[in-house]
């Protein structure tokens, strides 16, 4: 019997890949968690696949961090594994996952799965593929991630401020390893396989420019570097944004020599940003007009998101004062099925 006390919070949004996550966990190899709770975090829930004997509470459609945090608190177990509803367990998840956990002292706060993403074997990954695969190599992601109890209630858990799957789990880890708790990586291995997506899935990926401004509110600006992020584009991206601004607005002007400078400036920083997208892919006839329209729309829906996000924010204290997190003052009715 393991000495491992632990619980599995599993947040939905209703993919039928739940199922297979559940699955997963009644079936596979090893000691059982004390209890798994689904969260279904949609705005108005419809059926669940088969839950088995999940406990299903629901959050209102407020967001991963708020589901994460009423999963975690209606728990009572040591520890807390909070699993994403379209990752691939192994048969054999429980077992790795207690021996991840079982000799871990009381000085760490976390335990990290280690994330594999499988892309074709036969071409080359598109660009929503290879975004997908970043997930290998992100540093505290919840996909698969073990926190102690103690630590979630020492920092607060989430910060609910964060609307979407995007730098929550950094923050919140980043604020555990504040509170003295060490974060590590384990021997299990989860797979995150990759989502169908539309055809301006790359557009709408820009909104997380807004969370990026939180993060700068609360991190400073030396945030990615300490989430161990590369350098983002949005420079490059205001700068296409503005030339494309002043070309239209030099246009209207009667200004055809200033428009027709802007517009260079436009058109060569577009097809820049489309040609390091496309020359790492499959090369397709659909993904190479992808590429080109999604490039054209992605620099102002970045700026617009990011300007949003500043505005929303302007009010986070920043770094250098006391570091805060967002928690609702009254939790939301919890309903139990």
């Amino acid at each position: 019997m393991s000495g491992v006390d632990y619980a599995v919070v599993i947040p939905t949004v209703g993919r039928a890949s739940l199922g297979v996550v559940l699955d997963a966990l009644e079936h596979g190899s090893g000691p059982p968690p004390r209890e798994v709770i689904v969260v279904d975090d949609r705005p108005d829930p419809g059926p669940l696949p088969p839950t088995h004997s999940a406990r299903v509470l629901r959050s209102g459609g407020r967001g991963p961090a708020a589901a994460r945090n009423a999963g975690w608190r209606a728990a009572c177990c040591e520890w807390v594994v909070f699993l994403d509803d379209d990752v691939v367990p192994p048969e054999d998840w429980k077992a790795r996952l207690v021996a991840d956990l079982e000799w871990l002292g009381l000085e760490v706060g976390a335990s990290q799965a280690r994330i594999t993403v499988p892309l074709p074997a036969d071409r080359r990954p598109t660009d929503w593929e290879r975004n997908t695969a970043g997930l290998a190599d992100a540093r505290w992601i919840t996909a698969d991630m073990a926190y102690r109890r103690a630590a979630l209630v020492h920092s607060g858990g989430f910060d609910e401020r964060f609307p979407r799957a995007y730098r929550e789990d950094a923050e919140l880890a980043l604020r555990v390893q504040e509170h003295g708790y060490r974060v590590v990586t384990g021997d299990r291995v989860t797979t995150h396989p990759v989502r169908e997506a539309d055809f301006l899935v790359s557009v709408r990926q820009q909104r997380g420019n807004a969370d990026d401004a939180l993060m700068r509110r609360l991190l400073g600006p030396g945030w990615r570097g300490k989430i161990g992020g590369a350098p983002g584009r949005l420079p490059r991206h205001v700068v296409t944004t503005a030339a494309a601004a002043l070309t239209v607005l030099c246009g209207l002007l009667g200004q055809r020599r200033a428009a027709l400078l802007f517009g260079s400036v436009w058109a060569a920083m577009s097809a820049e940003f489309a040609v390091d997208r496309i020359a790492p892919g499959p090369r397709t006839r659909e993904e190479v007009v992808k590429m080109v329209v999604t490039s054209i729309a992605i620099p102002p829906a970045a700026c617009l998101h990011r300007l949003v996000g500043e505005v929303r924010h302007r009010g986070v204290r920043p770094a250098g004062t006391t570091r805060t997190f967002h928690a609702p003052s009254e939790q939301p009715p919890v309903v139990r099925r």
